[in-house]
């Protein structure tokens, strides 16, 4: 059966000073343009690597939003499910690419977007999720404003009414969730995201996430040290599930942040059906062993890169037994620390290499 995946947020437009340098060296003056945002990242990875997806949100109507529909076209994703608003503006984020011990940052100028001012009853849920398979959504959305919510959680039960296999990444954003005066970020986002997930199937999480939108944590786990307890993380996973049994699958990304050039990556899934999780990558006696990415690229977007490449994988039959999907997304999203910007713009073929063993970097021709 051919299947769809439509996702719903907001893109924003990305700029980004050259290689590590700091906006406060480069501004006034020349900073690179690009387009990125949770759910375009996730619907960019599915159609780069085969599958066919549409990306639904709101924008206003004018270049910035022609230039975008022209990269979607470029990217094989689908743009008829934009809105064109009348109200806000299209949301900026000034992006500050971390080196060694320095972190990178991420400056938001979102305020006031087209999405954040558009009720649930500005979009056609029922018409553009009709067709669809998947649906996709993170937690980024309902933290640009009650609207946005509002909209969040009308898109979610649209979905399940329509009989779709619904997957949130739960994408905890601190800076966001400040739209209830009175309501601490971390208090608000529970309440929210606790709301939402009885029509999700299908989790994804960080190693902090979870704690953050759902009050379940992970014991002895330092992730600033660039310590984690994997069982712990298996426990994670269950919790969710025994707390919203509709849940069918959890999926939890582990990084070892050495530095900011140098990071572990690896992840779990916790498939309900089977009981079983699944770890990856594996040495030959199947011990979890991580990749060691050192010399990070770009790290923005690599979590989006692994929700893409595991939505693809579920959908994909030779791919789709957990063991195997997760072993492909883990691939996928450690080769996103390679790619400049927020997409990842690796193929099926490339990530199957990773798979098989093939991670010297050499030069193919």
């Amino acid at each position: 059966m051919t299947w769809r995946l439509v996702t719903f947020g907001e893109v924003m437009l990305r700029l980004c000073p050259e290689e590590n340098l700091r906006l406060s060296q480069v501004m006034p003056g020349r900073l690179e343009a690009t387009f990125g945002g949770g759910e375009l990242n996730v619907a960019v990875s599915v159609a780069n690597q085969g599958g066919t997806a549409s990306f639904l949100t709101a924008l206003p109507d004018n270049a910035i939003t022609d230039c975008l529909v022209q990269d979607l076209r470029k990217l094989n994703v689908g743009a008829e499910l934009i809105r064109r608003a009348k109200q806000g503006r299209f949301g900026i984020y000034f992006v500050e690419t971390g080196a060694n011990q320095r972190g990178g940052t991420v400056t938001y100028d979102r305020e006031g977007s087209s999405i954040s001012l558009q009720t649930p009853d500005a979009y056609d849920f029922e018409s553009s999720l009709r067709g669809a398979t998947w649906f996709h959504i993170t937690g980024i959305t309902p933290a640009i404003s009650a609207n946005a919510a509002a909209a969040a959680k009308a898109s979610l039960q649209t979905a399940k009414r329509l009989g779709l296999t619904v997957s949130c990444d739960l994408n905890f954003r601190k800076k966001l969730w400040n739209w209830k005066p009175g309501t601490k970020s971390t208090a608000l986002c529970r309440e929210t995201m606790r709301d939402l997930m009885p029509f999700i199937d299908v989790v994804i999480a960080n190693e902090e996430d979870a704690e953050h939108a759902l009050g379940i944590s992970a014991a002895a786990t330092n992730v600033d040290a660039g310590e984690l307890n994997i069982a712990g993380y298996e426990e994670v996973a269950r919790k969710i599930v025994a707390d919203f049994p509709n849940v069918q699958q959890v999926a939890i990304t582990l990084r070892e942040s050495i530095s900011a050039s140098h990071n572990n990556w690896g992840a779990l899934l916790f498939d309900v059906a089977s009981n079983s999780i699944a770890l990856a990558p594996q040495d030959a006696t199947g011990k979890y062993l991580p990749y060691e990415i050192r010399n990070i690229v770009d790290r923005v977007g690599a979590g989006d890169s692994f929700a893409g490449a595991l939505i693809f994988a579920l959908n994909t039959p030779e791919l789709s037994a957990p063991q195997t999907a997760i072993r492909y997304a883990v691939a996928a999203s450690c080769l996103k620390h390679s790619i400049k910007g927020d997409f990842n713009v690796v193929t099926r073929g490339e990530i199957e290499a990773l798979m098989g063993g093939s991670g010297s970097g050499r030069v193919q021709r």
